[in-house]
């Protein structure tokens, strides 16, 4: 009866182990499913992020190539606006030279215009001095023709009584009428050349 009671445990024993090894058998073949299906998975997820990164490489060449091209356009740019501020400076050099001689000649131009209106101030008092001579002339020369024409009276006078003469004495010769004639319109002719100037 122990030897009946230790086979029939052996053998539930044996079928218990039996089962878990069926059942470890079991696992191990799901596993291996898994484990081929996670391979299959790995391997299509790895091409995916292959061709990704492949992709990603792609775009990050280009990205390189833009950014090189991006580059090379600044460093034309620069070197350019080098040349730029080169002309800038050297033309700010230029006109720094011509402002000072500008600056040269504006004080030349003020040193003369100094000169010039001490000229002028010089030559208005000498015009001033001028018109005062010309304003003593000026009465002198009007005071002369009033002479003259007190003159002219008087030789209008003296011909009324020259002819008056000359009427009485008409025996007298006509070539010292004429004379007489002639110096009395000299007169008046000189006077009015007076009053012409």
């Amino acid at each position: 009866a122990r030897l009946a009671e230790e086979l029939r445990q052996e053998q539930e024993h044996s079928l218990a182990v039996d089962k878990l090894r069926k059942g470890l058998e079991q696992q191990v073949k799901d596993l291996q499913v898994r484990l081929d299906e996670a391979e299959l998975n790995a391997l299509k997820g790895g091409k995916r992020i292959i061709q990704k990164l492949e992709q990603r490489i792609h775009e990050l060449e280009s990205e390189l190539d833009i950014e090189q091209r991006h580059h090379q356009e600044t460093l034309k740019e620069v070197r350019k606006n080098d040349r730029r501020l080169k002309e800038l400076a050297f033309q700010a050099e230029e006109d720094r030279k011509n402002q000072a001689r500008l600056s040269d000649l504006v004080e030349k131009l003020q040193n003369k215009l100094k000169v010039y209106k001490r000229q002028v101030e010089e030559a208005e008092e000498i015009a001033a001095v001028n018109l005062a001579k010309f304003r003593k002339v000026q009465l002198e020369l009007e005071d002369a023709e009033e002479r003259a024409g007190q003159a002219e009276n008087q030789l209008n006078k003296q011909r009324a009584k020259n002819r008056s003469t000359v009427s009485v004495a008409r025996g007298s010769s006509p070539q010292r009428e004429q004379t007489q004639i002639r110096a009395s319109s000299a007169v008046p002719f000189r006077g009015s050349s007076v009053r012409r100037n």
